[in-house]
């Protein structure tokens, strides 16, 4: 059951990163592969300044804050200038 919740919050962080940084979503998939990684870097993120995210809310702001670094790095290598955002 924590797998599909993951999943879900996944595809809403990647969906609103992808609204955020480019104004628009780019899709089932996309939105999930970014959620899902953007939720690695920014757990990886918010450990380096000591903090712990708790509860679905925690969670959610965790990932989209990833997803948003994620998307502004991949920016940054595929467009030769930063995403507007």
């Amino acid at each position: 059951m924590y797998f599909l919740w993951y999943l879900l919050i996944g595809l809403v962080a990647g969906w609103l990163a992808n609204l955020i940084v480019k104004g628009s979503g780019s899709g089932l998939i996309v939105n999930l592969i970014v959620g899902l990684i953007g939720g690695l870097l920014g757990g990886w993120l918010v450990s380096l300044f000591g903090w712990l995210p708790m509860g679905t809310v925690g969670t959610l702001l965790t990932s989209l804050l990833g997803a948003i670094v994620l998307l502004l790095i991949v920016s940054l290598f595929t467009t030769g200038k930063p995403a507007k955002g």
